[in-house]
């Protein structure tokens, strides 16, 4: 009788490295994590319950997949730094009474907070609350969850704590949810689902970054709120090393480095978030964009071209306009001769204007798969505190390709997009590259069009394409576009930041709202598949992560000038010039510098331009019949005949290496 109860009372916990071990019944992840390892407990942030993130010291009551989260983790990053806004959002309610708080989640580097407030804050400010958040650490202020129904906690955030935008959230979003969870640490609370730190005294360094202007959950037509940035770590020695990666950053900002490189500009009479390719610029877009073009026609794609705008009625069809129409600039409303009123809306998307071209005409089985491709450009109203230079603006170029195909087909043309996608990354540098299979979460169906089976039919096809490329990813649920999961590629760059770069999106959806079909080998209609691809994703993303990876020392084939002719004295102007023009005829772009300066400052002069190589002539190499030759950043290589300068040239343009 004894042993039967001895065996209830234990779980059997299983560790990452598949390790089995038992636990009294309501061990927590604290327990679990000292039994491994002093250090481990001291750094052990949350616990990972089959799957789930919870806090540190909630009972584990059954059997269970068991992994500490610590710092090192995304996730314990993630937990830390929402724990890190709460801290942020104590310290404000202490200093500045009567603050109201909107949302304060974790974000890809630190946190943030909305707030509504009378008092306008400044940079000061900032200091004084990093202070107070170190207080707060210091005094280890234990993080407390409490479950509470739904009607208690409005009836707490109504009168207890006074906070209106925590009420409209249990009112709206949370309405269909019969319990809800608070975190209190001291006289701070917050409505939480969690988890979070178990006190506030693992928080040893903070910087908070910034301010800006927001609204109230992101509707231009509510109130405005203030948001502060920040970041937290474990140590001082992370925050320095982080403040580090800062500056680099700011050196590598694509925004500075576009108007040093004269690559692009932005202007306020042309408009927010509409970048103007400069000529250096625009010898970068075209070159990526030759690039793929040739790479494309390889593979049997197609070119089109469609309008910049498109009736109304076409985006209200594919679902785009009530989907997205919170994004999108009004509609253009147009009166003709008759008094006839017509509504056209800037190009939110070209895939409508592609699944008209493929149903321009019968097709037949024989005729797919069908591979349709364009640099469309496409205009989004992004918010203006979220427009961030080429990396978030209003007008963009994609990369967009339709692949229309037979259900037989499918596996094979998600398979042939991936490998493209894999292509483009691979010859730009860009190694380090995650997978995120972006699925639809089945708890909110009104998101997505389309029913349950052609869901799990099309995410059955995505998985069996990944898993059939050996590609390691990981699932996001709820990521899926509206009419379709996805695969989605995210990149880190030099700095170690990630960016969501390239899709493939597989959609059942739209051949039904347009009514495509083709004729089977049966003589009957059929429906085709559509893959949505876009490699570079947008142009203008891509290019601005591109200039702050590789902080604008672009490899030779893409450098808007690829060599510098640089001659010492006047007397060799002429032999300079006819390196320059035999150059310029080999296709290789040369810039030709015959000022009256001193070399060393010709030199300096295209190091700060980035341009890969200089061609330094003086009377020994003319009289030689050769050149010196330098590569930015590395200096001198030695000197080569003027066709072996060539010839090195275009190898390493052609294979662009």
């Amino acid at each position: 009788m004894s042993e039967h109860n001895d065996s209830q009372s234990l779980v059997t916990i299983t560790l990452p490295d598949g390790e089995s071990r038992s636990f009294p019944r309501g061990a927590t992840g604290y327990d679990i994590a000292l039994s491994i390892g002093k250090k481990l407990a001291h750094d052990a942030l949350a616990v990972s319950v089959n799957g789930r993130a919870m806090d540190l010291h909630i009972p584990i009551t059954d059997d269970a997949s068991v992994e500490i989260v610590t710092f090192d983790n995304p996730l314990g990053r993630e937990i830390f730094w929402h724990s890190a806004s709460h801290i942020m959002a104590q310290a404000i309610e202490e200093l500045f009474p009567g603050t109201k708080f909107g949302a304060g989640p974790a974000v890809e580097q630190g946190f943030y907070y909305d707030i509504a407030s009378e008092h306008r804050f400044t940079d000061n400010d900032l200091e004084a609350i990093e202070k107070r958040m170190i207080d707060i650490a210091r005094r280890a202020v234990d993080v407390c969850r409490e479950e509470m129904s739904r009607e208690e906690a409005v009836a707490y955030f109504s009168s207890e704590r006074n906070d209106p935008y925590k009420v409209e959230i249990l009112e709206d979003t949370l309405k269909d949810t019969p319990r809800v969870s608070i975190y209190r640490q001291g006289a701070f609370a917050d409505l939480c689902s969690g988890p979070h730190l178990p006190n506030t005294s693992r928080l040893k360094a903070v910087r908070l970054t910034n301010i800006s202007a927001s609204f109230w959950r992101g509707d231009a037509s509510r109130e405005s709120m203030q948001r502060i940035y920040g970041i937290a770590f474990p140590s001082e020695k992370q925050l320095r090393q982080h403040l580090a990666r800062m500056e680099e950053a700011k050196k590598r900002d694509h925004r500075k480095l576009g108007s040093e490189l004269e690559l692009f500009m932005l202007s306020p009479e042309v408009g927010s978030g509409l970048p103007i390719w400069l000529p250096k610029g625009a010898i970068v877009r075209g070159e990526l964009e030759s690039f793929l073009r040739d790479e494309q026609k390889k593979r049997g794609y197609v070119p089109v071209y469609t309008p910049h705008i498109g009736n109304i009625e076409l985006y209200k069809r594919s679902g785009h306009y009530p989907y997205y129409s919170d994004s999108q600039f009004p509609p253009l409303t147009y009166t003709d001769d008759l008094g006839r009123e017509e509504q056209y809306l800037l190009k939110p998307m070209n895939c409508p204007h592609h699944h008209l071209i493929y149903s321009s005409k019968p097709r037949s089985y024989r005729d797919l798969p069908i591979r349709l491709t364009e640099f469309g450009t496409v205009y989004r109203h992004e918010q203006s505190g979220e427009l961030n230079g080429l990396i978030r603006a209003r007008g963009f170029t994609q990369d967009d390709s339709h692949i229309y195909c037979r259900p037989d087909q499918l596996v094979d043309e998600i398979c042939g997009a991936i490998d493209l996608t894999k292509f483009v990354f691979a010859t730009l540098g860009f190694e380090d590259i995650q997978i995120r299979l972006s699925l639809h979460d089945p708890e909110n169906r009104e998101k997505y069009g389309g029913t349950s089976e052609v869901w799990a039919q099309a995410e059955k096809d995505v998985r069996e394409a990944a898993d059939r490329m050996h590609i390691d990813y990981f699932v996001g649920i709820g990521e899926a576009s509206f009419y379709g999961p996805k695969i989605d590629f995210i990149v880190r760059d030099a700095l170690g930041r990630k960016w969501q770069l390239g899709t493939v999106q597989a959609d059942y959806v739209m051949p039904e709202r347009f009514d495509l079909s083709y004729v089977g080998s049966d003589g009957q209609p059929h429906r085709p598949v559509i893959i949505h691809r876009a490699p570079f994703g947008s142009m203008e993303r891509f290019i601005g992560v591109l200039i702050e990876h590789t902080a604008g020392n672009f490899p030779i084939w893409l450098a808007p000038v690829q060599v510098a002719v640089l001659p010492i004295v006047e007397d060799v102007h002429d032999y300079a010039t006819g390196i320059h023009r035999k150059l310029l005829d080999a296709g290789i772009r040369s810039d030709l510098d015959t000022r009256n300066e001193k070399i060393g400052k010709k030199i300096r002069e295209a190091e700060i331009k980035k341009i890969p190589y200089m061609v330094i002539v003086g009377q020994k190499e003319q009289s030689a019949g050769e050149v010196a030759l330098r590569r930015h950043r590395k200096g001198d290589i030695g000197n080569l005949g003027v066709n072996e300068l060539k010839e090195k040239l275009l190898t390493e343009i052609r294979e662009r290496s």
